[in-house]
């Protein structure tokens, strides 16, 4: 069974992988920005949805096979790359474009659905975290793990990514005035889509691990 010594580190290392500034951060950060807390929290369901899927995968032995196979690594691996750089696109021509930026409602029509959609699929399209199932979930179960031990350790980083974006997308969402004047919206957009088209980059053009 497993027990609190072991579920600690492991909280402790899906925490600093949570924290860390990737894809998943950038696209509830800038949902909330954009669209309000409420947005940016649909986001982060987004996020742990796609953590629960890849959990299920895991706990079938699935991930194991995208990780072991070059071909479907491969494949999910540019799909993943193509999504974020074409939402890193879009939000440098929303950079471009500047002008006057009107507040949008914070529960704009599609808002929350959209920024749930991107995240979830940003989540499930990036291998790493398959991987990332793979090669930390068995270090942490006991030998003689059950269908109850599993579900525990994958419970555990749902858990803890909605809590942690959740934050940053109140937090984000709090200063959302602010973050929405035309020069810092102008200046958010070029940052967050820089990046997630750099990230893409980076995914497209890893080899596999």
């Amino acid at each position: 069974m497993t027990t609190v010594a072991q579920l600690v580190p492991f909280a402790g290392v899906v925490l600093l992988g949570a924290v860390a500034p990737g894809p998943d951060f950038a696209m509830v950060f800038r949902h909330a920005a954009v669209s309000g807390r409420r947005a940016g929290v649909a986001a982060a369901a987004g996020v742990t949805g796609g953590i629960l899927v890849w959990s299920l995968v895991a706990a079938f032995g699935l991930a194991g096979l995208l990780a072991a196979s070059a071909t479907a690594y491969t494949v999910v691996k540019i799909v993943g790359a193509a999504y974020l750089i074409l939402l890193g696109a879009r939000a440098l021509l929303a950079a471009c474009r500047g002008g006057r930026y009107e507040l949008p409602p914070p529960s704009g029509h599609g808002g929350a659905g959209r920024a749930f959609r991107q995240g979830l699929l940003g989540n499930v399209l990036n291998p790493k975290v398959a991987v990332f199932f793979v090669a930390l979930l068995p270090q942490f179960l006991p030998a003689h793990a059950t269908a109850v031990d599993t579900a525990l350790l994958a419970l555990v980083p749902m858990v803890i990514t909605l809590c942690w974006y959740c934050l940053v997308a109140t937090v984000v969402g709090a200063m959302r005035r602010l973050l929405t004047a035309a020069k810092v919206r102008r200046v958010i957009d070029a940052a967050t889509g820089t990046l997630l088209v750099a990230l893409g980059i980076r995914l497209a053009a890893q080899s596999r691990p």
